[in-house]
């Protein structure tokens, strides 16, 4: 995909009518070639800005359930693109799947095909459409997978969202804190030093609390510059990736989400691949191949080469120690009794369950705990703003 370029074109047929669109090629010369192989003669040639927000799976996942619908239909695969690309909104997926249904006439395989497009179509789609290619079943490998994109996409956006509340509010409530410390406060502060009664341990532990704020605001702010320049540096290290798994990991209340999650893309891509008629290990080799963490794809590349060594695939994960007691017992009741797939397939689906019910309890928990620690810190401020007010008042009462 880094070397294909998208191209718009205009130039005259055969019967001298002019035609326009969008192609796409490594470079000006090989589009010039490739139109011309069309018998087309151009007249214009430009190179177009490519959207990668479009490359992202929900697009590619719906086309790819619409394909299985087309060839259950009876369409060939070359017409079944051409249809979708007729169909599709996006100029830039237009010219991607007229390429492919090209690509297809041309004599190549729809593997192969998809596999000069890296950044569009994951290596697990290799894996399932060479699978569906070689076995003749290429609509239900198609829809197995689209299903599998489906169900892993739904469970990592109720995780982000379970994960992404809480900092939201706790962002919120430190964004209300800080105007309270450098807003109001210094203006209560400024009233009460006129003021010649004692002021109430509340009220000057709150004041204490805002000049503390206030003097490290400044090497606060220096620390938050520093991150924030270093974090697109950090994003893609592999060792900093390492480490944040790990701490994810063993973090009480993200941890077993991150795990679930994890885990749930680990046996759902297996079970899949099993059920495809794809060796374990070439299975286990498209979900290394699916992972972007550099932490999961070591400890499964680890567990790939004990497998090879001799090892059982039960022992073999046991060794990880990433992968809990229920796992192992499963899959080495799969190995014995032969239905591997099967408890795969539980494990995914077990998994799956799991991490989304442990999603909505964590939401259903903080959501009430956060809007409570909310209300206490701002409440207790506003508290301590207006205290020395009553306290003032008792005094000018008594005198009188």
């Amino acid at each position: 995909m880094a070397s294909k370029q998208l191209w718009q074109w205009s130039g005259l047929d055969e019967s001298g009518e002019l035609q326009s669109g969008l192609c796409w090629s490594e470079n000006r010369t090989a589009a010039m070639l490739q139109l011309y192989q069309q018998r087309l003669h151009p007249l214009t040639l430009k190179r177009r800005p490519v959207r990668r927000a479009l490359w992202q799976a929900e697009h590619s996942t719906a086309l790819l359930n619409q394909l299985a619908t087309l060839l259950q239909a009876g369409l060939t695969l070359p017409e079944g693109l051409q249809l979708m690309a007729e169909q599709h909104p996006a100029r830039q997926w237009q010219a991607l799947l007229r390429h492919l249904a090209q690509s297809l006439e041309q004599g190549e395989t729809f593997s192969a095909a998809l596999q000069q497009w890296p950044e569009v179509f994951p290596p697990l789609w290799l894996a399932m459409i060479r699978t569906g290619e070689l076995t003749g079943k290429l609509d239900e490998c198609c829809f197995k997978l689209a299903s599998q994109q489906k169900a892993q996409r739904e469970l990592s956006l109720k995780v982000k969202k379970a994960l992404r509340y809480p900092l939201i509010i706790l962002s919120l409530t430190a964004a209300v804190v800080l105007a309270m410390v450098y807003l109001v406060l210094p203006e209560f502060s400024a009233i009460y030093q006129t003021f010649n009664t004692p002021l109430p341990a509340l009220t000057r532990g709150v004041i204490a609390g805002a000049n503390i704020v206030q003097q490290c605001a400044l090497p606060f702010m220096v620390c938050a510059l520093l991150a924030s320049a270093a974090f697109p540096l950090l994003r893609n290290h592999a060792g900093w990736l390492r480490y944040r798994q790990r701490l994810l990991l063993t973090s009480p209340i993200i941890g077993p989400l991150v795990r679930g999650q994890r885990l749930s893309q680990v046996f759902t891509v297996l079970s899949l691949t099993q059920r495809s008629g794809i060796a374990f290990l070439q299975g286990l080799e498209s979900v290394i191949e699916t992972l972007t963490c550099p932490y999961w794809r070591e400890v499964l590349q680890r567990a790939h080469r004990e497998i090879t060594e001799g090892a059982s695939i039960s022992a073999a994960l046991k060794e990880s120690g990433e992968f809990p007691s229920l796992c192992i017992q499963l899959v080495r009741t799969g190995e014995v009794s032969g239905a591997l797939d099967s408890m795969l397939d539980n494990l995914a689906q077990h998994h799956s369950e799991q991490t989304q019910r442990q999603a909505d309890g964590l939401a259903a928990v903080l959501e009430p705990l956060l809007l409570v620690v909310t209300g206490i810190i701002i409440g207790v401020l506003v508290v301590a703003m207006y205290l020395p007010i009553f306290h003032l008042g008792d005094a000018m009462g008594g005198a009188g």
